[in-house]
This record gives C-alpha cells, sequence and structure tokens, in this order.
C-alpha cells in the first residue's frame, strides 16, 4: 500500500512586486526572507522560488548521492554540489529552462580505481533516483557535471 508523506511550508507576504515575505518549514519553523529578484524588479533582499528549485534539487541531488554511496560502499569522504538555474525572460513569459548540477565528489585516499568509475557514474545517474529532479524533468533540463577527487 502506499504511503503519503506531507511537507508542509508557510509564506507570509506583504505587497507586490516590490513587497517582502518569509518563507518557512512547518516542521522546524525555520525561516527565510522572500522577495521577488531584482531582475524582475524586485528589490532582491530574499531568496525566491527560481532560486528555491536550484536549492531542493541541489539538495536532494546530495541525499541521493549518498545514500548511493553508502549503499554501492563507496569511500565518500565529502561532497559539495554547486546547481545553477537558469530562467528565460521572454517578454512578459518566464520560463525555467535548465539546472546544471555539479558536484565535486571527494573520496578516500585510498580509494580504488573502480571506486573512482563507479563514484563517476553514479554521480551522473543519481539525479534519475532524486525526487524534485523527477518532479521537475518533463519541464526543466537537468544535466550532471560531476568531479571525482581522492582526499
Amino acid at each position: 500500500m502506499a504511503k503519503l508523506h506531507h511537507y508542509p511550508v508557510t509564506v507570509k507576504w506583504e505587497g507586490g512586486r516590490t513587497g517582502t515575505g518569509s518563507i518557512s518549514g512547518d516542521r522546524l519553523g525555520d525561516s527565510a526572507p522572500l522577495s521577488v529578484p531584482e531582475e524582475f524588479g524586485g528589490p532582491g533582499n530574499g531568496t525566491n522560488p527560481e532560486e528555491l528549485l536550484a536549492k531542493a534539487v541541489a539538495g536532494c541531488y546530495s541525499i541521493t548521492f549518498g545514500i548511493i554511496a553508502e549503499t554501492r560502499k563507496l569511500p565518500l569522504v565529502n561532497m559539495e554540489v554547486k546547481a545553477t538555474g537558469e530562467v528565460e525572460e521572454n517578454g512578459p513569459q518566464f520560463t525555467y529552462k535548465n539546472i546544471v548540477i555539479k558536484p565535486t565528489i571527494t573520496l578516500a585516499s585510498d580509494a580504488t580505481d573502480e571506486q573512482v568509475t563507479m563514484a563517476d557514474q553514479m554521480a551522473h545517474k543519481a539525479d534519475l533516483y532524486c525526487i524534485i529532479t523527477n518532479a521537475v524533468r518533463d519541464k526543466v533540463a537537468i544535466s550532471v557535471e560531476p568531479t571525482i577527487l581522492r582526499a
């Protein structure tokens, strides 16, 4: 039987394009300022949905790769993931075009060549198992450009 999981958030907003607000996760009560980005005519003094989507993709990718590395017994030391979302502005229409994920994955200094190869292969596949990338994949192109290092 399928299980449903819920992730409630709350947004408080005042004003229009130059307004301000906050977005919070109801589970932990964490909060971040929210605003329209400067390039869209807003004050740019908070996060925004475009940035939040890139953050969600990078976060999901990181967690997913960590789980894969553990399952495959890769000697993962750490990982830093940078992601960049690209939004196209065409007159009054805005389209989220793609997100490039750039993980730098550091394995233990004694990682074998096979483990380095497997880490690279899994880095390219991790987004296929990520809930968030699968949620947006038909609308937003996702690409992965990994760097694999030995500590």
